[in-house]
């Protein structure tokens, strides 16, 4: 092993990454040769998770084959749709012209139902990557595959490879996924088990824990939005290579191409030595669980046992479920289980920092963008613990580049391997500590010169669970202007993660450096996960030109705003003047519309909402048994996250318990989400009666919510005349109930209410 280690060390230095790349070019220049491919984006029945579904296939198959090109070859890519959609397809990681990048409307042409689109580049780089769709939710349904570029020489020493592409699979329509999450819901944790009801979290005594999450406005630690029947490995939950033979070394090249799920990677046997990340070489260490975000690669090589044959598993981060692959034959050497996160343990621990959750996903002026005000305001808190972060290696000197290969400490012949990072202090303060890159250390300088001009930018990571909003420094990508760079000179840019969710982020078209322990020699990659309330920071020579996308890589949260255009100010390409790229922009704001139906022994009830990023439109209707009815049209604007204000009209019978009448008025009002996650309506009608109303819903047990509402109306005679010379008139109303879950769109309730009496039935969400 030791040996091996030596060898893979001095091959990865003798094959150092250039620090700085050639400016990307289109067209064959160098008459190099060239490989050609074909693929076709369809729509088929699959089956992935015991139910057949419609997927989007490519050639065929989920996922799309495997493209192999040689460093030094010139891709030539036929991507024909026959969907009655658009489509697209990003080629990540790849170095290329910028035309050919693969985001409609922003660099590239969508691909229409019935056409052709060609994708020509230079192949200037090896490694391990992938392709996918980069059109709405269609790499969700299975338009994804991997990329192998063959260095011109091998330099290092295996016998056989295998691609290993990680995915997630829903049976639902990814559009439905992104409506559910817009709308609101515990049912995704129900399903998956990860729910943390308050007769669990009072019995493990984390109430006060508790308490200051909602305080914040959070109702527990997040960890992943969606719940998944099946996690795959190449298409499959589970798989055999028997074809692998005792004794020889496999490289097996792992991609996350999943849409939303994180993955830890565990292997049995003898540790794995890891070799590369997104393509790049790095300096081999022996490394075994890996945390691996979304769209990340890595390569590793495993050593076949004579006896038995090696678990590759992958466990989805948030614990809900794993798939396996097993390389050889003979008896099982089974990969160490990876426990599932105790979120209440979590919470506890979180509670215990000083800390202000809770950041607005949604400025109420997002024209002014302070990002170094709003990371004063939220965040990390505790001057201990923020102390100790800062020691975190930043690597603020820019320094000179240098080849040499003097980062190598050998004794009698041994390497002196990396070792895994102490973070001993760190661990006792900050909960997710573990999830680093100090592990990845370049076999090469990446630092770039001293005299390099460096432009700073920081940007606060931000969400709204409640609302489904995800954005940077509180404006989403509808909202925000584009990140102006400059070529020739380092942009440095410093990850803030106000949030309580990892993000994977993504600079298309370009390597960065992440800056760890290992300084100079910091690791390049095309993607860096961002873990809950952390910093990391990035760095990245411009030379290139075109806007290029820049966006976390969890595909719902992209879609639901955390982007951004990352510019070199160059006139656009005008074979894009009939594609807009505020189509693509529009595409993260679109309006959603849910509902929800009581239909119970004492009344009926229906709710329907349409909504996108700023504007809500409400209405709601509620029918007594009794002949009482009330019913509520409304706009509503959102002046930030927790607070809006709404205009509409409300009819309501004149007289209780009689249809012979009715009243209708103007209402106008604020709404407001308070700490501790009570709902407020505070408002005035036409007939200028003041209203105030509020209410709650909290899961008590698992499945089981209860709710209550509560208003007053004041009536001070300003416009009605009021009974017997009075000049103040009030009204209470309240209802309270529980429900059950049954499924994701139907529950059992049960409610009083103080117009309508006691009743139980059937609740319906659509």
């Amino acid at each position: 092993m030791r040996t091996l280690l030596l060898t893979l060390f001095l091959c990865a230095g003798l094959i150092g990454q250039a620090q700085i790349d050639e400016m990307s070019v289109e067209g064959n220049v160098e008459n190099l040769p060239v490989h050609e491919y074909t693929l076709t984006i369809d729509q088929k029945i699959v089956n992935k998770a015991g139910k057949d579904v419609m997927g989007m296939t490519i050639n065929g198959q989920i996922p799309g084959p495997t493209l192999e090109f040689i460093e030094g070859e010139y891709a030539i890519i036929h991507v024909k749709n026959n969907m009655d959609v658009e489509t697209s397809i990003h080629w990540h990681g790849l170095l290329l012209p910028n035309f050919y990048d693969g985001v409609p409307y922003i660099s590239t042409p969508p691909i229409e139902p019935g056409e052709t689109f060609t994708y020509e580049f230079s192949i200037k780089q090896n490694g391990t990557y992938w392709y996918h769709s980069h059109t709405g939710l269609q790499e969700q349904s299975g338009v994804y595959g991997s990329i192998v570029i063959q260095p011109k020489e091998k330099t290092l020493d295996y016998d056989k490879e295998l691609v290993v592409m990680l995915s997630d699979w829903t049976n639902e329509k990814p559009k439905t996924v992104l409506r559910y999450l817009k709308r609101g819901s515990e049912w995704y944790n129900l399903r998956k088990g990860t729910s943390t009801p308050l007769n669990k979290v009072i019995a493990r005594g984390a109430l006060g824990a508790q308490l200051k999450f909602w305080k914040q406005r959070m109702n527990s630690a997040d960890i992943a939005d969606i719940y998944y029947p099946a996690f795959l490995i190449n298409g499959e939950q589970t798989s055999e290579h028997p074809e692998f033979k005792p004794g020889e070394k496999v490289r097996l090249r792992v991609i996350d191409g999943g849409a939303s799920t994180s993955f830890w990677i565990t292997f049995g046997g003898e540790d794995p030595i890891l070799i590369a990340a997104d393509g790049k070489d790095v300096v081999p260490v022996k490394h075994n669980k890996t945390f691996i975000g979304i769209a990340e690669t890595y390569d590793y090589i495993v050593t076949i046992p004579q006896d038995g044959k090696i678990e590759f598993k992958i466990t989805s981060q948030d614990g809900s479920g794993t798939a396996s692959t097993f390389l050889g034959s003979g008896k099982i050497y089974p990969a160490p289980e990876v426990p599932k996160p105790d979120k209440i343990a979590l919470m506890q621990k979180i509670a215990k920092m000083k800390m202000r959750m809770g950041a607005p996903a949604l400025k109420y002026r997002p024209n002014i963008d302070d990002p170094y005000k709003m990371a004063a305001n939220w965040g990390m808190k505790d001057g201990k613990a923020m102390k100790e972060m800062s020691k975190m290696p930043m690597d603020s000197k820019v320094n000179k580049p240098n080849d040499d290969m003097d980062n190598m400490n050998m004794k009698k012949g041994e390497m002196d391997m990396k070792k895994e990072p102490k973070m001993s202090s760190m661990k006792g303060m900050n909960p997710f500590s573990e999830y680093n890159y100090d592990y990845l250390k370049s076999p090469n300088k990446t630092a770039y010169n001293k005299d390099v001009p460096v432009k700073e930018i920081l940007l606060n990571l931000t969400g709204n669970m409640q609302r489904y909003i995800w954005s940077m420094n509180g404006i989403p990508l509808s909202e925000a202007d584009k990140i102006k760079i400059e070529g020739d000179q380092v942009t440095r840019i410093t990850f803030n993660n106000l949030t309580m969710m990892h993000h994977p982020m993504h600079l298309h078209g370009h390597f960065f450096r992440v800056i760890n322990e290992n300084g100079e020699y910091s690791p390049l990659k095309h993607t860096v996960n961002v873990p809950p309330m952390s910093k990391i920071t990035i760095e990245f020579y411009g030379n290139e030109y075109g806007d290029w996308f820049f966006h976390c890589h969890i595909l719902y949260h992209l879609e639901a705003g955390m982007a951004r255009v990352v510019s070199y100010g160059t006139p656009r390409d005008p074979r894009m003047k009939e594609f807009p790229a505020s189509t693509a922009v529009a595409d993260t704001d679109q309006f959603f519309t849910w509902g929800i139906v009581d239909a119970a022994s004492n009344l009926g009830r229906i709710n329907l909402v349409s909504s996108d990023i700023r504007n809500q439109f409400n209405l709601g209707a509620e029918f007594g048994w009794n002949k009482n009815m009330e019913a509520e049209f409304t706009y509503q604007r959102y002046l930030y996250d927790y607070l809006s204000v709404f205009g509409g009209v409300n009819i309501e019978n004149a007289t209780r318990d009689s249809y012979d009448s009715f009243t209708t008025t103007a209402v106008a009002g604020i709404r407001f989400l308070t700490p501790y996650l009570f709902s407020l309506d505070a408002r005035i009608d036409s007939q200028l009666r003041p209203r105030i109303g509020i209410g709650r819903n909290i899961m008590l047990f698992k499945k089981f919510s209860a709710f209550g509402y509560y208003e007053y109306t004041f009536d001070f005679g300003w416009v009605n005349t009021l009974p017997n010379g009075n000049n103040f008139q009030g009204e209470s109303l309240w209802s309270a109930g529980a429900e059950y879950f049954l499924s994701r769109d139907f529950s059992l309730m049960a409610s009083y209410d103080s117009r309508f009496g006691g009743g139980a039935g059937l609740t319906v969400r659509f």
